[in-house]
């Protein structure tokens, strides 16, 4: 068999947990005050939001250490199992890099693909590999197609400040005084392992219109794929979004899921988006 293996800043949902093979190494977060928790849902996503709008310091989120991917890979291997690793990009994180130390550290195969992005864009190559894999595929011809799948992939959101995303690091300060202008509020791109400012609006009703010009602007939406919408601590956020995906696109399929601690912690409050795979090139 082959293990779909990822780390917990995918947010992957309760059905996508439920699959044959899928496993998850967590990340951590550690606290103002010192604690640290597991991303694994002990600490649930809506306890998490509450934690983040009352300690005045930023969460600080940590990778999984090689050693827990030896032990996910030693248990693949005492199964016979290959393992393919879906990672959160490199460019976000250390995580790439401590799977792949672990790859070189034990005998049974292990194909490490970066994402190049987050959440549920980690979670939408998640699927696509299961699904090859339910058709028959080898772990290599998998890991061909999600190489090239995984730049189709596009995270655009509205979020309410970019200040988290400054504190951990994500944007400049630069970037951050642009949208951050009294009354505007910015929608950030995620796509090949980069975040962007990719628009502005005043006010959310404008940065709504924003994100949706952004659709076409990334490439358009490949309806084979389903959308996700994306929300941080309040679901209604994800309200409009979900209308206009489904109502004025008439796409369908589309889910709404909640951002976890890991990628909760850099875009902050009242965050909503949209994942997507964009068209083929022609």
């Amino acid at each position: 068999m082959i293990r779909i293996i990822t780390d917990s800043a995918a947010d992957l949902t309760a059905q996508d947990l439920a699959q044959p093979g899928v496993y998850v190494v967590p990340m951590s977060i550690t606290f103002e005050d010192g604690s640290s928790v597991e991303d694994d849902g002990r600490m649930t996503k809506d306890e998490f939001f509450k934690r983040l709008a009352t300690d005045s310091k930023l969460p600080r989120t940590s990778q999984p250490s090689p050693a827990a991917f030896i032990e996910a890979f030693t248990d693949a291997e005492l199964a016979g199992d290959e393992a393919i690793v879906i990672t959160v990009g490199q460019k976000l994180s250390g995580t790439y890099q401590c799977a792949m130390l672990a790859a070189n550290d034990v005998d049974t195969p292990v194909y490490v693909v970066d994402s190049e992005t987050a959440t549920q864009g980690e979670a939408v190559i998640l699927r696509e590999a299961l699904r090859l894999r339910d058709m028959g595929l080898s772990a290599q011809q998998i890991v061909d197609v999600l190489e090239r799948f995984k730049k189709r992939v596009r995270i655009i959101a509205v979020v309410d400040s970019l200040k988290h995303l400054q504190k951990g690091g994500r944007v400049s300060a630069a970037v951050a005084i642009v949208g951050g202008a009294l009354g505007i509020k910015p929608v950030i791109s995620l796509y090949e392992s980069t975040v962007k400012l990719a628009g502005k609006g005043r006010g959310r009703p404008g940065a709504l219109v924003a994100l949706f010009k952004q659709l076409d602007e990334l490439g358009g939406i490949d309806t084979n794929y389903p959308c996700v919408v994306l929300y941080s601590d309040d679901k209604a956020t994800a309200g409009p979004v979900h209308h206009y995906l489904t109502q004025n696109l008439k796409l369908e399929g589309v889910r709404t899921c909640q951002i976890g601690a890991t990628i909760g912690t850099h875009v902050g409050p009242r965050a909503a988006g949209i994942v997507f795979v964009a068209k083929e090139p022609v």
